[in-house]
C-alpha cells in the first residue's frame, strides 16, 4: 500500500522544481558558510588576548595639544576630568575605559651593559592589567620585599635602541630575551625622599606605547614620593564594542581627542571588513529565504495538482500525516544534500586562503562553527517546509 501511495503522489512531482530549489538553497547556504568560516579564521588569531583589528579594538586617547599647551597657563588642561571620563564610558561604542596613572615623582634609570654604564631620566605609568596585550609572569610588586619591579615597555623602544641609539654609539644590540636578563636600577625621588629599587623588563607590548609598572608599585611609589596631590590621567585606553566604530571617530573629532598610532586606520579596515562580511552573509540569507519560498510554492502547487489523489487516499484510509510524510522525506533529503554540498564548498574555499593567512601568522579556526551554522539554518528551513506542507495537506483534506 505504501508503494502504491508513493507512486500515486510522485507522478506530479517536478524534478526541475526540486533541482531549482536545491541549487538556489545551495548557493545561499554556501555563501553564508564560506563568509562565516572566513570571518572566524581572521578572528581566531586574536581570541587569545592579542591586539586585534577584528575581535577587540583598543584606542589610546589623549587631548590635542596646541601651541605651548598649558605651559603659559592660558590653555586647556591636558588631563581628563571625572565628568569627561564618565561621558566616554557612557558612549555606546565604549565597552570599558581604563586610565593611565603617571608617576608623580622623579625617576632615574641606570643599567650596566657590556662594561658600559647607561643612565637616563625615565617616566613610568600603570594601567589595569586587563588592558595589556602581554601576560608577563610575576606581574606584581610587594613594597619592601626586595623583589625587582617588573616593567613592560613598548616594542618600539627596543627597536629604536637597537637600530638608532646602539648603532650610532657602538653599543651592543640586544634581543627581547637578552634585555629581559639585564638588571635595572631605578632611583625614585620626591617629597624629600630618595630610594633605589631593582627592576627588570618582563615583557614587550605592541599595544601600549609606554613604560608600564604594576599598579601596586605605582600606588606605593606615588604615596611615598609624590609631592602634592596626584595628577588626573592625561591618557585613557578605550576598548570599543565594535572595531572601527564610526561613532567613536566622530566623538573624538568633536571633542578634540587624539588617537595614538594607526588605530584609526586599522579600525576603519576592521569595520569595513565587518560590514562586508555582514553584507555577504545577508545576501546568502536572502537567497536561502527565496529558495525556501520557491520550495514552499512548488509544494503548494504540487498538492493542488494532487488534491483529487489525496481525497482518494483518504477514502482508502490514509491520514493527513501519512500523506504528508512522503513530502517530508523529499524536503529532508533535498535539504540534507544541499547542506553536505555547501559544507564541501566551504571547506574547499577555505583552503584558498589558509596558506596566505598562515604567512601572516593567522591560524585558521575550526570549521565547526560554520558547519553548526549550516545545520541550524537547514533545520530551520526544513521545519518551515514541514510546517507549510502539513498545513496545506490538512487544508486539502477537508
Amino acid at each position: 500500500m505504501a508503494n502504491i501511495a508513493w507512486r500515486l503522489l510522485r507522478r506530479n512531482i517536478s524534478a526541475g522544481q526540486i533541482i531549482g530549489y536545491a541549487l538556489a538553497n545551495f548557493v545561499g547556504l554556501a555563501i553564508i558558510l564560506t563568509a562565516v568560516k572566513f570571518y572566524n579564521d581572521l578572528n581566531s588569531t586574536y581570541s587569545g588576548g592579542n591586539d586585534s583589528f577584528i575581535s577587540r579594538d583598543y584606542s589610546i586617547i589623549s587631548k590635542r595639544v596646541t601651541g605651548l599647551g598649558d605651559f603659559l597657563g592660558q590653555g586647556e588642561n591636558a588631563d581628563f576630568s571625572t565628568a569627561e571620563i564618565a561621558d566616554i564610558e557612557a558612549q555606546p561604542w565604549a565597552r570599558r575605559v581604563g586610565q593611565f596613572t603617571a608617576a608623580a615623582f622623579n625617576v632615574y634609570a641606570s643599567v650596566d651593559m657590556a662594561g658600559r654604564s647607561l643612565s637616563t631620566a625615565l617616566f613610568l605609568e600603570s594601567i589595569p592589567t586587563e588592558y595589556f596585550d602581554v601576560s608577563p609572569r610575576d606581574w606584581d610588586y610587594t613594597p619592601g620585599s626586595g623583589e625587582p619591579v617588573p616593567v613592560v615597555i613598548s616594542k618600539d623602544y627596543l627597536t629604536l635602541y637597537n637600530f638608532g641609539f646602539a648603532a650610532s654609539r657602538g653599543m651592543p644590540q640586544v634581543s627581547e630575551e637578552v634585555i629581559g636578563m639585564i638588571p635595572l636600577r631605578l632611583s625614585l625621588s620626591g617629597a624629600g625622599r630618595q630610594q633605589w629599587v631593582n627592576a627588570r623588563i618582563v615583557g614587550f607590548s605592541s599595544r601600549l606605547n609606554t613604560i608600564a609598572v604594576p599598579e601596586s608599585f605605582m600606588t606605593w611609589a606615588n604615596a611615598t614620593f609624590a609631592d602634592g596631590p596626584l595628577p588626573r590621567p592625561s591618557r585613557l585606553i578605550v576598548e570599543l564594542t565594535r572595531p572601527g566604530d564610526p561613532g567613536a571617530k566622530a566623538y573624538m573629532e568633536q571633542h578634540g581627542y587624539e588617537v595614538a598610532g594607526d588605530k584609526v586606520d586599522s579600525g576603519r579596515a576592521a569595520y569595513f571588513l565587518s560590514v562586508v562580511t555582514t553584507v555577504v552573509i545577508a545576501i546568502g540569507a536572502v537567497i536561502s529565504l527565496l529558495a525556501f519560498f520557491i520550495l514552499t510554492l512548488s509544494i503548494y502547487l504540487l498538492l493542488q495538482k494532487n488534491r483529487d489523489k489525496i481525497h482518494d487516499l483518504m477514502q482508502l484510509g490514509y491520514s493527513p500525516s501519512m500523506v504528508a510524510r512522503y513530502y517530508y522525506i523529499i524536503v529532508a533529503a533535498t535539504n540534507a544534500a544541499v547542506l553536505v554540498a555547501a559544507v564541501i564548498v566551504m571547506l574547499t574555499a577555505s583552503r584558498m586562503w589558509d596558506k596566505p593567512l598562515e604567512t601572516i601568522g593567522v591560524t585558521p579556526a575550526s570549521p565547526m562553527t560554520a558547519i553548526l551554522t549550516g545545520v541550524a539554518i537547514t533545520l530551520l528551513i526544513t521545519l518551515g517546509n514541514i510546517a507549510a506542507i502539513s498545513r496545506k495537506v490538512k487544508a486539502s483534506w477537508r
